[in-house]
């Protein structure tokens, strides 16, 4: 029998009614065999996640402040309970509930706290599918290092001989020091990708509350068309710069193993949503551009130094200031003369930016430093731009005539994806423009 796995997200998960919802949804295909759930998302506009909560809850416990941890722990409770209640089932959650606010108080840690709404949550999808619990720690393993073990999928083959059928917690594992350890946030996409590819599965569904994957961020472009099918690569393209569908990592196990995604809405499962594939089979005339998307938030650290080019180990010298402090750049475009750091505002707060150009002076020497502040990066994506003639020239008229100034331009080898820095305040303008370029 062919073999689909199904992950539900937090908006899946949120109340009583909607699981109920997604149990349907499992049950309408035999195929649907294995099902990763996320904890308890928002109902409704100004709600707080369950994860929250329980990030709240730890951290309520680390300051030794009990009233908080009450009051806080309390909320997670309610709601859980109102879950029961709404479902119609004695699910024994109160009895579960008790057990993990004793393991927070005794020091369990802050990821065994941050993972008991997906456990508690997959405790609910077996009860109300009648189907065995597989906690999620009895085969995901983290190495020394804190990445993913390939003992992973042997335990996991051994688990799905034994249950043909099963619900799984997402969003985390079993560390290498015997204590659960969680994925980062959204680490539940990984999870389901993770059974899929042990579950030798033909299909990885995505169950979420939106019907695909758009062209653009509807917030920013009303009614943005879908994209009926997309490529690992763009994917992760538009995943890493801000189109939060899918985790950006969570390609990497169906990649390998060549098992397709698609993205499915629960509140409208009669949808074809979007489907991501290995190589995609859209004709490259049909849609040059693929999607758009943009994060904002960024500074550019320019070096500039006349004969860089034949200095040996400049570059090197640069990085290892921000290696040295721990931080990650996200482009290095570059010239025969100058080159220039993208890195996250993150990075940069109570002093850190100064601190990088007083080292980076001292180590490099170069000629002049300076910095832009508060860029946002837009990436336009797709196969389609290298076979297409004027790409690039369509992409910079459409913002010049939308008087977006470019401050940075960065552009793949593969010619996948063009990204530009703009002024934060110029953000969705840019996105517009080239939305209305190339889909209008």
């Amino acid at each position: 029998m062919n073999i689909k796995v199904c992950k539900f997200g937090g908006t899946s998960m949120a109340d009583g009614n909607v699981i109920l919802s997604a149990a349907k949804i499992v049950k309408a295909e035999e195929e649907r065999r294995y099902v990763v759930v996320s904890a308890p998302g928002k109902r409704f506009g100004g709600d707080i996640k369950v994860t929250d909560l329980l990030y709240a809850c730890s951290d309520a416990y680390e300051n030794g402040d009990k009233k908080a941890f009450d009051e806080v722990y309390q909320k997670i409770r309610t709601r859980f309970m109102n879950i029961e209640r709404e479902i119609g089932i004695d699910l024994g959650l109160e009895t579960a509930l008790n057990e993990v606010e004793k393991e927070i108080l005794g020091g369990a840690g802050q990821d065994y706290c941050a993972s008991r709404g997906e456990f508690l949550a997959a405790k609910i999808m077996a009860a109300v599918l009648g189907v065995p619990f597989i906690d999620a720690t009895e085969f995901v393993r983290f190495d020394e290092n804190g990445l993913l073990s390939d003992e992973t999928y042997e335990l996991a083959k051994k688990l799905f001989a034994k249950y043909p059928r099963a619900v799984i917690p997402g969003f985390y594992g079993l560390g290498a020091d015997g204590k659960v350890k969680t994925f980062s946030r959204g680490g539940g996409d990984i999870s389901g990708s993770i059974v899929a590819k042990a579950a030798n599965a033909v299909l990885y569904e995505n169950w979420t509350d939106v019907s695909g994957f758009f062209a653009c961020d509807p917030r920013i472009v009303n009614s943005p068309k879908c994209i009926p099918e997309l490529s690992y690569q763009e994917l992760r393209e538009l995943s890493y710069m801000g189109a939060n569908v899918l985790h950006s990592d969570a390609i990497f196990p169906v990649k390998s193993a060549g098992i397709p995604i698609r993205i499915c809405n629960t509140f409208r499962p009669e949808d074809k949503g979007t489907y991501i594939v290995s190589a995609s089979k859209r004709k490259l005339g049909e849609n040059i551009v693929t999607g758009i998307a943009g994060k904002k938030d960024f500074t550019v650290i320019s070096l500039e130094k006349s004969m860089m080019n034949s200095e040996i180990g400049f570059v090197g010298k640069v990085l290892s200031v921000i290696a040295k402090h721990g931080i990650s750049f996200e482009h290095l475009p570059s010239g025969i003369d100058t080159m220039s750091l993208i890195i996250d505002n993150a990075y940069l707060k109570d002093g850190m930016l100064q601190t990088l150009i007083d080292e980076m002076q001292e180590i490099a020497n170069p000629d002049r430093i300076y910095t832009h502040e508060n860029i946002a990066l837009i990436a336009t994506v797709g196969h389609g731009m290298a076979n297409n003639i004027g790409t690039s020239a369509r992409l910079f008229r459409a913002l010049a005539d939308a008087n977006v100034n470019v401050i940075m331009i960065d552009q793949g080898s593969s010619e996948l994806n063009i990204i530009v820095g703009v002024d934060n305040d110029k953000c969705n303008a840019c996105i517009h423009a080239i939305y209305n370029e190339f889909f209008a």
